[in-house]
């Protein structure tokens, strides 16, 4: 199977207007009759700089396909509207919604979330509250907010560690500092308390989807499996009655690495698994 995609109309940007501002996106206008439509949900802070070069070969190859993708920038986020420092965890979910519309008329055909990373569980809240989304699609998917926040602050701490800061925080005290309102900056971020304590709340493993999902992992150990953590996750959706697709490929965490990097085997397997769901 082709990993990239032939000649194609070049993705239309366009703004969706929201009432704090305006929010950026990619539409790919797939080739031929439009069999499906998805929408990328992009990582956390600094992965989705990193993962934006195989975010654009993805929705490229889909579109080859017959797929439409439209790869939002949440608010404060990119090309959006508004600093980071304004976004919040149910600002984003907003933003999802209103992008869902607006695939939904522009196309007339059911959508798919993709979310990589944080992006995963943002997708997976919003399946939640929309009972009209026809899968999800989840790469490399967190489901702990809370987790993925303490690994965030760690940056903090690790920052004044090297900087000598006089007493240096710890993940509790930043946890104490937004409880009390303060907006933390974090690796050149401005980590606002109503993005923080929403991502906080939110646990994946706790949602049950109402739709098929299809989970795919990357690693450069194949041999040992999925993580226990992601079974134990999936066999819960499994006895809920969720038709849940779990597979791995081997590659490098594109998301975390310094120099831009892709992965053919990411993009091959996605393209099997939603070709048979929207032929």
């Amino acid at each position: 199977m082709m990993a990239t995609a032939g000649a194609l109309v070049p993705a239309e940007p366009l703004f969706l207007a929201r009432p704090d501002g305006a929010r950026f996106a990619l539409f790919h206008a797939p080739a031929g009759t439009c069999r499906a439509a998805v929408l990328y949900l992009h990582p956390f802070a600094e992965e989705m700089n990193r993962a934006r070069r195989m975010a654009a070969l993805q929705s490229r190859a889909l579109a080859a396909h017959g797929v439409a993708v439209l790869q939002l920038d949440l608010h404060g986020c990119g090309d959006s509207s508004g600093d980071f420092a304004d976004a919040s965890w149910d600002g984003w979910l907003d933003d999802v919604a209103h992008a869902v519309d607006w695939l939904r008329a522009r196309c007339g055909v059911p959508v798919t979330l993709w979310g990589l990373r944080l992006g995963a569980l943002l997708g997976l809240e919003h399946a939640q509250r929309d009972p009209a989304i026809a899968s999800l699609l989840l790469w490399q998917p967190v489901l702990g907010g809370a987790a993925h926040l303490t690994q965030f602050l760690r940056l903090r701490v690790a920052g004044d560690m090297l900087g000598n800061a006089a007493g240096g925080a710890t993940t509790a005290a930043l946890r104490t500092a937004l409880a009390g309102g303060e907006t933390l900056e974090v690796a050149g971020y401005r980590l606002s308390p109503a993005l923080a304590l929403g991502m906080e709340s939110s646990d994946g493993a706790a949602l049950i989807p109402h739709c098929p999902v299809h989970w795919i992992d990357m690693t450069t150990t194949p041999e040992r499996g999925p993580a226990p953590a992601s079974l134990r996750v999936v066999d819960a959706w499994r006895a809920a009655g969720v038709a849940v697709d779990l597979q791995q490929v081997s590659g490098e965490p594109f998301w975390a690495t310094q120099e831009v990097a892709t992965c053919p085997a990411l993009i091959d397997a996605t393209l099997a698994v939603l070709e048979p769901c929207h032929a």
